[in-house]
Order: C-alpha cells, then sequence, then structure tokens
C-alpha cells in the first residue's frame, strides 16, 4: 500500500463540483485543508457547495465550465494556476448518464454528448492540466463506473464512455511511469446521487425518476470518503464494491454468467 499523503495546502481542481460525488468531495477535501477549483455548468448550485466549503475553512475558486468545450477546460487550469500558481490534483469527475435501450434511442446525439462530456472532457482536461502536474508532480484521478469495466444494458452509451475513460487513463498512467504523476482509476457501483434522475431517456429529455433503489445504494459521503483516501494513498484503482470485484471475476471464467447478473442487477434497480 502506498503511503498516505496529506492533502493539507493540495491545490486540487474538481470537474462536475456542483452536485453529487463532486460536491461532497469538495467538502471532505476541504474538511482536510485543500484548496480548492470547483468547476461545473450550474454557477448557482456551485456557489452554494463553494460557500459550504470555504465555511469549513478551505480557500475556493468557481469556474463555470462545460467540459465537453475544450476551451472552458483550459479555464478550469488557467483559474487553478491563476489563484493559487500550481495545480495538484486534477478529479475528472462531471459526468451525464443515460437510461436507454440502444434500438429505443431516438436521436443518436445523444450518445455523442454523452461521448463528449464523459470521455473527451476528461481528455480535455487532462490535457491542460499535464504540464503543471508534472512541475507539481500531482495526481490525475478519473471517477468512472462499474460500467466502465462490465457492459451494462441500457447504459450502451454510458458504458462506452467509461470504457474508453478506462482505456484512455490505463494508457496515460503508463506513459506517465517514472515523471512523479499518478492515475488513479475510480469504479463506483450504484450511489444514492441525482444523476440518474436527470439521465437521458430515450427521447433525449431527462428520466426525472430515478430507476434505482436508492435506499439500497452506497452513500455519496461513504463513496467520497473512498475517493479521499485513494487520492491521498496514490492508488492505482478502486472498485468500490464486493459485487464488482466478484464481477471482474466472473467475468474472465463465466462471461454469460455476468451478463446476466448485469441484466438482473439493472431490472431490479440495485
Amino acid at each position: 500500500m502506498n503511503a498516505v499523503e496529506r492533502l493539507d495546502g493540495n491545490v486540487v481542481a474538481i470537474t462536475g463540483a456542483s452536485k453529487g460525488i463532486g460536491a461532497e468531495l469538495a467538502r471532505q477535501l476541504a474538511a482536510k485543508g485543500a484548496k480548492l477549483v470547483l468547476a461545473a455548468r450550474n454557477e448557482k448550485e456551485l456557489e452554494a457547495v463553494a460557500q459550504a466549503c470555504r465555511d469549513a475553512g478551505a480557500s475556493v475558486v468557481c469556474v463555470r465550465a462545460d467540459v465537453a468545450l475544450e476551451r472552458d477546460c483550459q479555464a478550469i487550469v488557467a483559474g487553478a494556476v491563476l489563484a493559487f500558481g500550481r495545480l495538484d490534483t486534477l478529479v475528472n469527475n462531471a459526468g451525464i448518464s443515460m437510461w436507454a435501450r440502444f434500438e429505443d434511442i431516438e436521436d443518436m446525439s445523444i450518445l455523442e454528448r454523452i461521448m463528449q462530456v464523459n470521455y473527451m472532457g476528461s481528455v480535455y482536461c487532462t490535457r491542460h492540466a499535464l504540464p503543471h502536474l508534472r512541475e507539481s508532480r500531482g495526481r490525475i484521478v478519473g471517477v468512472a463506473s462499474l460500467a466502465g469495466m462490465i457492459g451494462v444494458p441500457t447504459r450502451t452509451g454510458y458504458s462506452a464512455s467509461k470504457h474508453a475513460m478506462r482505456g484512455f487513463f490505463d494508457s496515460l498512467r503508463i506513459e506517465l511511469d517514472g515523471s512523479g504523476v499518478t492515475v488513479t482509476m475510480i469504479y463506483p457501483g450504484f450511489v444514492s446521487t441525482s444523476i440518474r434522475e436527470s439521465a437521458t431517456g430515450p427521447d433525449g429529455k431527462p428520466i426525472l425518476v430515478s430507476p434505482v433503489k436508492e435506499g439500497e445504494a452506497m452513500s455519496v459521503e461513504d463513496c467520497a470518503r473512498r475517493i479521499v483516501a485513494a487520492i491521498e494513498g496514490r492508488e492505482r484503482e478502486v472498485v468500490m464494491t464486493a459485487r464488482g470485484k466478484i464481477g471482474l471475476w466472473l467475468k474472465l471464467v463465466a462471461p454469460g454468467l455476468i451478463d446476466r447478473i448485469a441484466k438482473r442487477a439493472i431490472e431490479r434497480g440495485r
């Protein structure tokens, strides 16, 4: 296990910081003494999270950004360097989801948008952050999903984008070997956030009602705690659920069985 490194004074940029995992991660990092650069599209929600972090004693900068746009990703990094003079940790957390069978999707642009936000957003942010992270011997964190390791029905576009994240960051980790920059990948299962309620349905509109039994999902607080620990320890990857770890093993030895388990999990919403 890697040694735990204190995050006091660490300059951390978090995308998708206005709600869910990103917001809770910001609050927990604020309590650790990190300096925060928070990015999201919704300025009002973002400022509310920022104020909670300031109340905890953290220095915070907000950047309104859509990570699907490279110029906005560049602005996130520029905001960190302008405010704090450096960047130590980049958390690629921003993401959007979907809940629709592929053959029911009416507009293929839905899949393009998911890939642009979830995958290219991480690529853009990492591209502009990397020179600064090399200087600080910093960290790159990618918040993916178990759907990025195992195919999941009704999540074709989402799963594809998270698989792309995994391939990109696993490859980048090898390229960065010896640079001092580490790459940590996070693979949560179902987490109790609002992301599913705003997930895209087959008509391109938010589904509004979560298809998941939220009471049986991991709490966002627990998920964020595990991410913070992974950041402190510069862990290679974190698969957050026992079912996910077993699923990866079953995928190797009994792939047909894991397909049936994934189907049943979606049908049951847990």
